[in-house]
Parts: C-alpha cells; sequence; structure tokens
C-alpha cells in the first residue's frame, strides 16, 4: 500500500506540529531498541500485570485497580494528548505501539508507523479489556480517565492558543457525545480557559502520598 495512502505525510506533519506543546504532547515514530515491547504485549502474557504491580509497589497502592487506574491514566495521557491536539484518528492501536515501563521514569509509548487509524475508542477497548482481564475495576473509571485526558490536552492547546476555549469546549463536547466517552463529566465555563469536572475518579487519592486531582469530582 503507498504510503500516501496511509495517511503517513499527514500523520508526520501533524505529530510535529503539536509535539512542543508539553512532552505528553511528543509522540515518537519507529521501531526502538530491544528494552521496549511491542502493543500487543499488553494484550497477551505476563508483560501488563507485572507493570501494573510495579506501579502498585512504587505507588505503595495497596489496591490493585488503584494500579491499574494510573497505569491508565499514564498509558492515555500520552496517546489521546498529541491525538486531542491534532485532531486526526493516528494509529494507537497496540498492534502500531511500542512501550516500556521504567522502575523510575514510568510509562514510555511510541507509534511503529505514521499513519492513519480506527477511533480512539476503537483502538482502546482491547486495553480496556485487557486491564480488566487483569484487575477487577470499573470500565467507566478506565474510560472517565481517557476523557480526563482529552479535557486536560485540550486545555493546554487552549494554553497554547492553537484553540480558543469555545472552540476547544466544541471538541470536547463532540468526543463526549457517544459512548464509551458519553457522560464522563462536563465542561465548565471559565473565562479564556477551559474546565472540565469528571463524573468518576481515578482513584489517585488512594495511594500513599496521593490526592485529588483537579476535575476530581469528589469533595475537596
Amino acid at each position: 500500500m503507498p504510503e500516501d495512502s496511509t495517511g503517513f505525510a499527514e500523520v508526520l506533519a501533524a505529530l510535529r506540529r503539536v509535539r512542543g506543546i508539553n512532552p505528553f504532547f511528543a509522540l515518537d515514530v519507529g521501531r526502538p531498541d530491544e528494552t521496549w515491547l511491542p502493543g500487543t504485549a499488553l494484550l497477551e502474557g505476563p508483560a501488563l500485570k507485572t507493570t501494573i504491580d510495579a506501579i502498585a509497589a512504587r505507588y505503595n497502592a495497596a489496591e490493585p485497580r488503584v494500579a491499574a487506574s494510573l497505569f491508565f491514566l499514564s498509558y492515555t495521557a500520552r496517546l489521546l494528548s498529541p491525538l486531542t491536539a491534532a485532531d486526526l484518528p493516528i494509529d494507537i492501536r497496540p498492534e502500531n505501539l511500542w512501550w516500556q515501563h521504567h522502575p523510575a521514569n514510568g510509562l514510555s509509548v511510541r507509534i511503529d508507523l505514521p499513519q492513519l487509524g480506527p477511533t480512539a475508542r476503537e483502538a482502546l477497548e482491547p486495553v480496556v479489556e485487557a486491564i480488566q482481564g487483569v484487575t477487577p475495576v470499573a470500565r467507566g473509571l478506565l474510560w472517565g480517565n481517557a476523557m480526563s485526558n482529552i479535557a486536560g490536552a485540550l486545555k493546554m492547546v487552549v494554553r497554547a492558543r492553537m484553540l480558543t476555549a469555545e472552540e476547544a469546549e466544541l471538541r470536547g463536547n463532540r468526543l463526549m457525545s457517544a459512548p464509551p466517552f458519553e457522560q464522563a463529566g462536563q465542561f465548565l465555563s471559565i473565562p479564556g480557559e477551559l474546565g472540565f469536572l469528571r463524573r468518576s475518579c481515578c482513584l489517585y487519592y488512594r495511594v500513599a502520598a496521593g490526592g485529588k486531582c483537579g476535575d476530581c469530582p469528589l469533595v475537596k
């Protein structure tokens, strides 16, 4: 298949355009060294459970579901931030990913080929299912984490003056108009800024040194 038919140039240009917003928007491309795992290792084998266990140990999280939530929060932040800013369906399926988890530096992800792919929901669904197969955790919580990262990315895009707050809210509400992001939260009217309040909690407050996030629905 010719590269042009996959959106090769369009995806590369979009990734270059947004990567300077902050480090979460810098999604690298290409096969890395042997210390990285293929994205499919998230779906089968021991790597996902090993990583969730390592996160639990790092954050002193007594409940496995808390570590599972933190994993998906980090995973989606690194993938959905550039996708949201680019407003492009970049291929983030596990089949097109590389990832690694470092005990001190946390999770890193990169895509193999700069190409267009399915919706974020379709790309993330197998990972949601894999996490639930390893650790009992609510689907609504996991998808709430993803929507929280989308809202956070939109907030940064507004601060970078790539969109107005009104334009960013329209983009966010469009994403929340269909499952699984439907009813994930609501955007708040703040002059010149974009606010968001989610309907589920990521559980970060349940780790030893944790707290409540800016979009947390729990009473602060």
